[in-house]
């Protein structure tokens, strides 16, 4: 069975091995990395095929952030799920912005850091009922126009809305291409044509775009 090879980083050593220490219990979970900060995890990255990163976001040199950025743009197949104590809506809707594929706060109970780390593996996206609620808050507050993640206008078609419906649901590919008759590759398609049109970075912004126009 393949395993998910998963990342820690994270300047407080109690708080990192205590996470290592609860991953290496579930039996498809490999941590094959650790990480005081987000220059040193770079720096590793190129010797070792990251799945998950679990990543804290002030850390010193290099913070979890900027790391996200430089991730999302060299290493798109990596998946980053920030692992924090702020819940400020802020940093939220940012790391979203910027490429995040799930935000977790560091009181999580494990079996949720499991569920999350599995779904962001398998579908690009995990929004937890945090998330969800400060999204819903944060843009019915904002207009298009204050917004930098809706701030497009186009036209999906009803086949790219009505995969869109079922990317919102954390339906995986294969399981979405089974329901509307389409192969893995031609739904991943869709996927990759509404991100280019509407300008996101991944999964999140588009499920974000389908929650702000009410399209799911």
């Amino acid at each position: 069975m393949s395993k998910i090879q998963i990342a820690v980083v994270d300047d407080h050593s109690l708080f990192r091995k205590g996470m290592i220490s609860i991953l290496q219990q579930v039996i498809d979970f490999e941590v094959v990395m650790e990480a005081t900060n987000g220059q040193e995890f770079l720096d590793k990255l190129p010797t070792q095929a990251i799945d998950v990163v679990l990543m804290d976001l002030q850390m010193p040199v290099l913070d979890g952030i900027k790391t996200t950025e430089i991730v999302r743009a060299k290493y798109p197949e990596t998946k980053v799920l920030i692992l924090s104590m702020h819940d400020e809506d802020q940093f939220v809707l940012h790391l979203m912005e910027i490429g995040a594929n799930g935000y977790l706060l560091k009181d999580t109970d494990p079996e949720e850091v499991e569920k999350a780390i599995r779904k962001v593996y398998e579908t690009d996206i995990y929004f937890s009922d945090f998330v969800s609620k400060i999204m819903l808050r944060k843009m019915n507050r904002k207009t298009q126009q204050e917004n930098k993640i809706f701030n497009y206008k186009t036209d999906l078609s009803e086949r790219e809305l009505q995969v869109l419906k079922y990317i919102c649901e954390g339906l995986t590919t294969a399981e979405i291409g089974d329901i509307v008759a389409l192969s893995p590759r031609t739904v991943e398609g869709h996927r990759l044509r509404m991100m280019e049109k509407l300008g996101l970075k991944n999964t999140a912004g588009l499920v974000a775009f389908a929650i702000r126009n009410n399209l799911c």
